[in-house]
């Protein structure tokens, strides 16, 4: 496998090797809405992808250098989860759908439960509210690319072979929690019993195997593929407030679409290297995705 050059933004790059992968999945916790099955063997050529998503402080220094402004702070406004917002927030505009989503106008990357809000001690914590444009232009200002859906699905998987999350099918092995997910009941109140309410640090939890961190859980992942063809991008990983009573999408198969505008609280990428030749995965969803993960600015 040919290795990348350098690049300027620090991406840790791991190496995923080229072959047979059996993508999708039969699992009876599957959602087939979404198009996770049925299991499909895909051909993929070796590629590299980041260890970790973008964190605030790489994406500080694109800013910087770049003058970049991101599709939140040009429109003034993006979705919050409204627990994180304060006592005397003026109520605003709620998804219809997911009302604990809210619009708030001075929410993006730097602010991410708004105005009032910092970046104070989340450095190393994901950079959210990152519609897909801006993910695209960090990509090409580092010399690299988003992933491709079905690549993100091989590296996710760390070598295992049709398991439920990069690290068996448990989601707590042994009572010990493996990403950053909500506990308790959702959307009233996360116990954080993972050690996290919102987002945690790129690399909190153990890598899977092939090195890479927080494939699942923490934030949603842009990818460059459609999910409903000249509409919706495919987005994985799930989030930090996927729960099993209502989204269960921290499942390596897991995946859902959003417009390519969206900008969320819970909303990151991370960088892949290599042709950009991987297949596209065949149009399985069967209905537009809910707007309870990543809701359109519509």
């Amino acid at each position: 496998m040919i290795a990348p050059p350098a690049t300027r933004d620090g991406a840790e790059l791991r190496p995923i090797p080229g072959g047979t992968y059996l993508l999708g999945t039969d699992d009876p916790r599957s959602r087939p809405e979404d198009g996770e099955g049925p299991v499909i063997e895909v051909e993929l050529a070796p590629f590299w992808i980041d260890a970790h998503a973008v964190s605030n402080a790489r994406f500080a220094r694109f800013v910087e250098e770049t003058g970049h402004v991101t599709v939140a702070e040009q429109e003034g406004w993006s979705f919050v989860f409204v627990n994180f917002l304060p006592e005397d927030f003026t109520p605003t505009r709620a998804v219809v759908q997911a009302p604990w989503w809210r619009q708030v106008f001075g929410a993006d990357w730097r602010h991410p439960e708004g105005p009032q809000s910092d970046l104070a001690g989340r450095d190393d914590h994901p950079v959210v509210h990152i519609a897909m444009d801006d993910a695209i232009a960090y990509c090409e200002w580092a010399g690299l690319r988003l992933p491709r859906e079905l690549e993100w699905e091989a590296a996710a998987r760390g070598g295992l072979i049709q398991q439920r999350h990069p690290w068996g099918m448990e989601l707590e092995p042994d009572g010990e929690h493996r990403c950053n997910i909500w506990q308790g009941e959702f959307p009233v109140a996360d116990t954080a019993a993972d050690g996290y309410a919102g987002t945690c640090p790129v690399d909190a939890f153990p890598p899977n195997g092939y090195g890479l961190c927080n494939m699942t859980g923490n934030t949603w992942e842009w990818t460059d593929d459609w999910f409903v063809e000249d509409e919706q991008v495919t987005i994985r990983g799930g989030s930090y407030l996927c729960h099993v009573s209502y989204c269960d999408r921290y499942r390596v198969s897991a995946r859902t679409g959003t417009t390519p505008d969206s900008s969320t609280g819970h909303q990151g990428f991370r960088c892949a290297w290599g042709p950009a030749d991987a297949p596209a995965p065949p149009s399985k969803a069967t209905a537009t995705p809910k707007t309870c993960c990543a809701p359109s600015r519509d």
